[in-house]
This record gives structure tokens, C-alpha cells and sequence, in this order.
């Protein structure tokens, strides 16, 4: 199996902020490894133990207490089931997967039938909504309802913005550490809000994690078609990723069940007043669908 990780003192600093950044969020939550049949899968718990089943999927690229952390006032409700993404940084098994295909539905089978869940409300921000449009094409009976935020999988934004605003500046910061490049790239993708830990982070990937290369598969109506699950999409007008105007078009056209749409004016990661908006817009979207 070949490490996702650069070298091992990478590994040690991206683990070393994982556990730091899970301390930060200062709610109880169980630690647990998962067996499915990719590879072993680190689970994190949380919530009260008679709530709802909440899945949160990991954003890509980035480390699982930071997605949790973005949610947080769920955990209060709702009982929360966050895996690390296999092949993703974090404790689960370095194993890559497709997102073009089946296989990331299957993993998250595996882990719904583990905890004896036949059907479960699901959040997926960014590359977790890639994946969890995987889960919707190939197993959808298993979602109650959904909410994609940013989510990878229903449309790409320029490519030459990308590779003028994100790739160039990324490729001059993995060659000179330059805080100035990484700067650039953080204020693109927040709109100038991230969070100086979250910056930190984002850093240590870029340098030491050989990066997913691969985004989810787009896509398609007619895979989608018995998907009919209540559908909410949050998205941001400036996200260079996934522009929230785009994604809202397409996202009408091929899912059959968008009830709520969610569109700032921000970027692909939130600030803090988006964030808190955001989270009352979700709680309220689950009372009201997730029976």
C-alpha cells in the first residue's frame, strides 16, 4: 500500500493537528475503527445516543475535526457518524478509491450496516458531496434526506480561473513554503475569512499529503432519477470550485427532490456569520424532513 503521505514527519504534523484541532471542538466524541471491505475506516461519535443518525462526510484535502467543526451546532441534536475517508488524510487506511464509480458507496454501506442503520439523513460538504451523490446514484433507498454544501459532483467552475487563482500559486508554494502563495490560494477559496489554523492546515497538506487528484464523477439525471430524497443544497456566489449559481441551475435539473436552496454571497469555505446562518438554515431543513 503506498502512503498518501509524502514522508512520515508529515504524517506525524497533519495527525498532531487532527488531534489538536478535535480537543478545539470541546464536545465528547467517541473514537472507533470501522472494518469494511476497502480497508479499516476511523469513525468519529458523537450526539446524544437516542438522536437521529447524522452522517457528516469529509471534505476533501482537508482533515475530518475541521468539517465536524463547520457543524458543530448539529452535535447537539443529532447523532452524529463522521468517517475519515479512506485514502484521505486522516487514521483511516491510506487505500484511494474511485469517485467515478460504485466504490464509495459500498464503503459507506459497509459503515451504515455496521451500526445496524438501514436509512440515515446525510451532510456532505465539498468532496464528501461528491461522495454522497455516489451514494445516491448507486444506493439511494439508503438516504432519509440530504444536504450538499459546495458538494463536488454537479459542476466544475473555470479552468482557467482554477489554474490562474489555485494551481500556479499552489505549485510555487510546494516548491518555496512561501506563506505569501499559500495566502493567495486561502483568501481565493474563503473569500478572504479562513480561519489562521485552518490556513495552517491546509498548508501542511498541500506540502506533505500527494493530493487526490481525481474529483467526483459529475453528475447525471438519469442515474439520479430514483433518488427522491429531500434535497438541500447550500452553496457559495465565490466559490471558485463550485459556483453557487451554477450548482443551483444544474442541481434542479438533475435531482428530483431539491426542496431548499441556499446560495451566499461567500466562497467555498465559509465565514464564520455564513456559517452560523448556514447551520440554522440546516437544523430547520432536518426538523421538517428527517421523520
Amino acid at each position: 500500500m503506498h502512503s498518501i503521505y509524502k514522508n512520515e514527519k508529515a504524517k506525524e504534523r497533519i495527525l498532531n493537528y487532527y488531534d489538536a484541532y478535535l480537543n478545539e471542538l470541546k464536545v465528547p466524541i467517541e473514537k472507533e475503527y470501522v472494518q469494511t471491505r476497502y480497508g479499516k475506516t476511523h469513525m468519529l461519535i458523537s450526539g446524544p445516543e437516542n438522536g437521529k443518525p447524522l452522517f457528516i462526510l469529509q471534505g476533501g484535502n482537508c482533515i475530518n475535526p475541521m468539517t465536524l467543526a463547520w457543524f458543530k451546532p448539529l452535535l447537539h441534536e443529532y447523532r452524529i457518524y463522521a468517517p475519515d475517508t479512506i485514502g484521505h488524510p486522516g487514521y483511516s487506511d491510506e487505500i484511494r478509491l474511485s469517485a467515478k464509480d460504485e466504490s464509495f458507496a459500498l464503503w459507506i454501506t459497509d459503515l451504515t450496516e455496521h451500526y445496524n442503520i438501514s436509512a440515515s439523513a446525510f451532510l456532505g460538504p465539498s468532496y464528501g458531496g461528491g461522495i454522497l451523490l455516489r451514494l445516491a446514484a448507486y444506493a439511494p433507498e439508503k438516504i432519509k434526506c440530504a444536504i450538499l454544501v459546495a458538494p463536488a459532483g454537479l459542476v466544475l467552475g473555470s479552468k482557467i480561473e482554477m489554474i490562474k487563482k489555485i494551481l500556479k500559486p499552489l505549485l510555487f508554494y510546494k516548491i518555496s513554503g512561501s506563506n505569501k502563495q499559500l495566502k493567495k490560494i486561502t483568501d481565493i477559496m474563503s473569500n478572504g475569512n479562513m480561519k489562521l489554523l485552518d490556513e495552517k492546515i491546509i498548508g501542511e497538506i498541500f506540502r506533505g499529503v500527494r493530493l487526490e487528484q481525481d474529483m467526483p464523477k459529475l453528475s447525471s439525471r438519469d442515474e439520479l432519477i430514483e433518488f427522491v430524497a429531500p434535497t438541500m443544497i447550500v452553496g457559495g456566489e465565490k466559490d471558485i470550485f463550485f459556483p453557487g449559481e451554477r450548482l443551483k441551475e444544474q442541481a434542479k435539473r438533475i435531482i428530483p427532490n431539491v426542496v431548499e436552496f441556499n446560495i451566499s454571497k461567500g466562497a467555498h469555505f465559509s465565514s464564520n456569520n455564513e456559517l452560523e446562518q448556514m447551520n440554522k438554515k440546516i437544523l430547520g431543513f432536518l426538523r421538517y424532513y428527517y421523520n
